[in-house]
């Protein structure tokens, strides 16, 4: 008998069946502080209105997505401003200044020193001291480092890296591309960055003074949103890790080496030397990259709630034709029904990162979504320059958005911009599909940077879209009224001949953390999990 694949779409309004009362915690924010936009033409008309608020102005920011105002009061809470602003008519939305933070995991304990260390390496391959540990450009199956730096004891899958050497004899960059790194900053004295750093030529260092009319004052290597002035310099290590990985020099006889040996690096500081920053602090580091007009913008900091303040500054930059990479979050967690931002806005050129270990499973922090986690790269046990000429070992989805930045920063180098779009399904139908990305990612793979420059597209196993049957199920699966405490509820569905089924949810709502949604295959193997509400 022929076999026939099957798609039953299943309507589901599951409700909770835990005794706690359902609770949600407010999205961190600082407190009394709101960012408003105001309506073109209406300035003079809402600052007339602002002292009635009892707020005072406490910066103002001319964007390319429109005209803010941070206001701060000390005698009304955030939710009450902000309800009084949106029903200003000059107001054209308000929001809390929310609260982001740099995306990172587990942190080595120690450190290396530059050339302290040497490893073989493949003829070719760069030369840097600490190459050989470097397992998301070339993992051999043996070289993953441990959180000290030293070797892992776990065995990896040789070639699961993004297959870095093997695009170096197209490109190894340009200067020419401009990758801005959103974040804590970047030690731009670093041995092993300083030749890659962005220098505004046309600024004169020091002298207090707007040289080049751009509208901020001696911003040499960039600009630090969060100190409001020229010095983009990391006093934390997160922007610099980050910075390493996309663009550390190669074959300069120290360190490590990036996905690109040519690129020129922009320091935009948002995040504080502890790791965290406003939202206020985040749109003013956007838009200043996108008045640079910058090619590439990585991403390794989440949190806060949906914001439009920030979901407009990112489409600026889409309208400029910048890729826009962000980290998928260290919550393990399904972006689909619980979004993390930036990474999960809606804007083209949004490219979601999740994080993916060397023995090529999805790292076990790392976020996931089928439907808005765009690939995976490599992001467990990442070995990188740190501030003051040093090298660490950093975990999460921030150590694999760089990857990412970088892969993409090559294809920029070769072919020069493409139309973000395009450019994101490029990067998704070239990935490298394993059995980990399958459910986890839109692509079903790992980025493969050989494949990207080529445009190879590697089969995606399944069948044909032809090949698809839908049988409405059409049915509410609920818990008994009232419920007891550990009650379970469970029902088989069969489809004798198919190959394979998808379910379809239209509505599910559970209890975030308490209670789940759990389906299994016909052996008993969970293939998805869920909870909360989607």
């Amino acid at each position: 008998m022929k076999k026939m694949s099957v798609v039953a779409v299943l309507g589901l309004a599951v409700l909770s069946t835990s005794a706690f009362a359902k609770m949600t915690s407010e999205v961190p924010h600082v407190p009394g502080e709101v960012l408003v936009k105001v309506k073109p033409g209406f300035m003079g008309k809402f600052l007339a209105k602002k002292s009635f608020l009892g707020a005072d102005v406490k910066s103002e920011m001319r964007t390319l997505a429109g005209q803010f105002f941070l206001l701060k009061s000390d005698s009304k809470s955030t939710q009450s401003l902000v309800t009084e602003l949106e029903n200003l008519s000059e107001v054209a939305y308000a929001e809390p200044n929310y609260i982001y933070k740099a995306i990172a995991g587990t942190q080595s304990l120690e450190s290396m020193l530059a050339g302290s260390h040497r490893e073989v390496m493949n003829a070719g391959a760069p030369t840097d001291p600490l190459y050989g540990k470097l397992w998301g450009l070339n993992n051999t199956g043996s070289n993953e480092p441990d959180r000290n730096g030293g070797q892992s004891g776990t065995r990896g899958v040789a070639g699961a890296d993004v297959d870095a050497e093997k695009s170096w004899s197209i490109t190894r960059g340009s200067k020419k591309v401009v990758i801005a790194v959103i974040d804590t900053g970047i030690d731009y004295n670093h041995p092993d960055l300083k030749n890659n750093i962005w220098i505004n030529e046309k600024e004169i260092a020091g002298n207090g003074i707007d040289d080049d009319g751009n509208g901020y004052i001696d911003d040499i290597h960039g600009w630090n949103a969060q100190g409001k002035n020229g010095n983009p310099m990391d006093g934390n290590a997160h922007g610099t890790h980050c910075a390493g990985t996309i663009g550390a020099e190669h074959n300069n006889g120290i360190g490590v080496a990036g996905v690109m040996d040519d690129v020129t690096l922009m320091g935009v500081k948002f995040l504080s030397d502890e790791g965290s920053g406003t939202l206020a602090d985040a749109v003013e580091a956007i838009d200043y990259a996108t008045k640079m007009n910058v090619d590439i913008m990585s991403n390794s900091w989440g949190g806060g709630g949906y914001s439009k303040s920030l979901e407009d500054a990112i489409k600026a930059a889409r309208n400029k034709g910048i890729v826009f990479v962000a980290a998928a979050g260290n919550d393990n967690s399904n972006n689909d029904s619980r979004p993390s931002y930036p990474a999960t806005y809606q804007v083209e050129n949004v490219i979601s990162v999740a994080s993916h270990t060397a023995q090529d499973t999805l790292s076990s922090f790392s976020n996931f979504g089928k439907r808005t986690v765009h690939v995976a790269a490599p992001g467990s046990n990442i070995l990188s320059t740190t501030p003051n000429s040093e090298y660490k070992v950093f975990s999460g989805t921030s150590m694999a958005t760089p990857h990412v930045s970088g892969v993409i920063g090559l294809l920029v180098a070769e072919n020069g911009r493409i139309p973000v779009q395009e450019l994101r399904e490029r990067l998704m139908g070239t990935s490298t599909p394993a059995a980990a990305y399958r459910r986890t990612t839109v692509a079903g793979g790992r980025v493969n940077t050989y494949n990207f420059l080529t445009d190879t597209r590697i089969p995606r196993q399944g069948p044909e879209d032809s090949a698809w049957r839908v049988e409405s199920l059409s049915e509410v699966f609920e818990t008994a009224h009232p419920y007891a405490d550990n009650s379970k509820k469970s029902k088989t569905y069969s489809f004798p001949g198919a190959k394979y089924v998808k379910f379809v949810i239209e509505k599910y709502e559970t209890e975030t953390g308490y209670d789940f949604l759990t389906f299994k295959d016909g052996k008993g193997a969970v293939i998805e999990k869920l909870s909360g509400s989607g």
